[in-house]
């Protein structure tokens, strides 16, 4: 089973972390014995509307570490696009998954995030026998494993699965956005913006949206419809 969440990777006393990914982690794994170190991350627990997405990545010990990965969130998103190229022409293995939104709605967003990530170590080949999860949170899995708190931006493992998991996510939602145009899903993503807000009040909730997820704020809802949504 793995670790559960240690004391060393939670921030004290309001500290803010400034880490750059390095290989220290799958290195301290392999040094251990490991040999498939796995990095876990997603993209979407936030967004009103849409999948989450999950991936995971073995980078493999060929991986040129010069390679400029980071958190997703840090880099422009040509420079994501760029390093979703490298990563799944040069990491030794990695694995992608979509959990629906209609997913999200029945396990609620958590669970349905622990379900993609598990999903993801259960299909990826080769198997891992060590795995990094981005967070305070370790799938129910028998892998051996930790979960490293702000881990997109200490472990280049995690850091490659949150660049696949949110460069898919984005193509997602602007192929999604053609079809439900009146959303903009291209520009929001899906996301709470004032934009997406306007959209929800003016055309109601499209066929992409969370409906267990609710914005209070939005009084001109049908406050009697079970599609209301709840941001948590």
């Amino acid at each position: 089973m793995g670790k559960q969440p240690g004391s060393k990777n939670a921030s004290r006393h309001g500290h803010q972390y400034n880490f750059s990914p390095t290989l220290e982690l799958e290195t301290a794994a392999q040094g251990r014995g490991f040999q498939q170190v796995a990095g876990v991350d997603e993209a979407g627990r936030g967004p009103l509307a849409g999948p989450v997405m999950v991936a995971a990545v073995i980078l493999g010990k060929d991986w040129n570490a010069e390679h400029s990965l980071n958190d997703s969130k840090k880099l422009s998103s040509t420079k994501r696009e760029q390093l979703f190229d490298v990563i799944c022409s040069e990491a030794l293995a990695f694995k992608i998954v979509s959990i629906s939104a209609e997913e999200i709605d029945r396990l609620n967003i958590l669970q349905a995030t622990l379900h993609g990530m598990l999903r993801c170590l259960t299909e990826i080949e080769p198997a891992p026998d060590y795995v990094l999860v981005d967070g305070n949170r370790f799938p129910q899995t028998t892998i051996r494993g930790e979960a490293v708190v702000k881990g997109d931006a200490r472990s280049k493992s995690i850091a490659a699965a949150s660049i696949l998991a949110k460069v898919t996510r984005d193509r997602v939602m602007v192929e999604n956005a053609k079809r439900y145009p009146e959303w903009g899903f291209e520009s929001h993503k899906g996301y709470p913006t004032k934009q997406h807000r306007a959209a929800i009040e003016k055309y109601g909730l499209s066929p992409l949206h969370r409906r267990s997820f609710r914005l209070k704020s939005l009084s001109k809802l049908d406050r009697s419809s079970t599609a209301q949504l709840n941001l948590l």
